[in-house]
């Protein structure tokens, strides 16, 4: 059952609930995990709240922040798992996927699409712009009033997926809940230097690495970059640097289709996907088991570098061909 209100009765009656987003977290991911978290301490909730993987330099800002576990799920009592951003178990991790079968209740809140929600409470809006907008609600069910700490999460996840709302999923709710936030004095200019307007020199280096990468279809509307595990290693990066690259192939004037392949090992390679205004990546994303949204989604596939570009390529040129307007959505 797809209800809110459902998720916020199992909230209400745990004790000890275990908070969670999926791997490789970002803005959004993030900024809603630790807002729920630390709305349901404010209810007097005994929360642990963990991370499979680091929590990427660009987000220690958050409040709640240094409250995170990375890597391995302390022992405890817990009475309630509750999946943040993430309705796929295989995205929580290997820390926290055993969870999802040993009998411990779970709660999946999410925006992105999937019809098999894997918990026992489910809420899956994939029209919200963001994951942080559905906490937003939460909250409000749950009688937690918004103070500063949990306004500067909340704020960090909705403008993070909507690309400071320059996004299609941007709408007038969207708005409607960020003057809310702002309304608790939120500092919009230094968090937007911080999200959006500083990067470190390394991420930089990974960028002109991945610009050299570059290369665009015979028919315009397709281009995208490669980055291999020795090319990563050659500069200095992690996996945090490689968030927002896809934006740059994403910008080219009369490109509808950006892709980045980023090699995981000698036979994994995660492949993103985002489009401008026709294409549904999600369908895409779907052709090689991955998902995600309508304009921003990704998969990854088995196979080496090369091989898997060939696949993707050949299978992305396919919803252009003979139509040179490429209307797909």
């Amino acid at each position: 059952m797809n209800n809110l209100m459902a998720v916020a009765e199992a909230i209400k009656k745990a004790r000890r609930p275990l908070l969670c987003g999926h791997v490789m977290p970002d803005g959004d991911s993030l900024g809603s995990v630790l807002a729920l978290g630390l709305g349901l301490r404010l209810l007097g909730k005994e929360v642990t709240i963990v991370s499979s993987d680091p929590i990427p330099d660009l987000y220690h800002f958050l409040p709640g922040v240094e409250t995170v576990i990375v890597g391995k799920v302390p022992e405890g009592r817990y009475d309630l798992l509750v999946a943040v951003d993430c309705s796929v178990p295989e995205r929580l991790g290997s820390a926290l996927e055993a969870f999802v079968n040993n009998g411990l209740p779970v709660a999946v809140i999410d925006h992105h699409v999937n019809d098999q929600p894997f918990g026992h409470y489910n809420y899956v809006r994939a029209e919200a712009a963001a994951t942080g907008e559905i906490i937003m609600d939460l909250l409000d069910l749950l009688q937690v009033p918004l103070n500063l700490d949990l306004a500067i999460n909340l704020y960090t996840a909705i403008v993070t997926d909507t690309g400071s709302f320059r996004y299609e999923n941007t709408t007038a709710e969207t708005h409607a809940r960020t003057a809310r936030l702002l309304a608790c004095g939120i500092p919009v200019s230094r968090l937007s230097n911080q999200i959006f307007g500083e990067q470190p020199l390394v991420s930089l280096r990974l960028l002109e690495v991945a610009l050299g990468t570059l290369a665009v279809s015979h028919c315009g509307q397709i281009a995208w970059m490669s980055i291999s595990r020795e090319q990563i290693k050659s500069v200095g990066a992690g996996d945090q640097h490689i968030e927002g690259l896809i934006n740059y192939p994403r910008k080219i004037k009369g490109v509808e289709l950006a892709i980045v392949f980023r090699e995981l090992d000698e036979q994994r390679v995660k492949v993103s996907f985002r489009s401008k205004y026709r294409v549904d990546v999600n369908l895409l994303a779907k052709k090689f088991g991955g998902g995600g949204h309508v304009r921003a989604s990704g998969c990854t596939i088995e196979g080496r570098l090369e091989q898997v570009k060939e696949l993707v390529l050949k299978e992305a040129k396919e919803l252009f061909r003979g139509d040179s307007h490429g209307r797909h959505s």
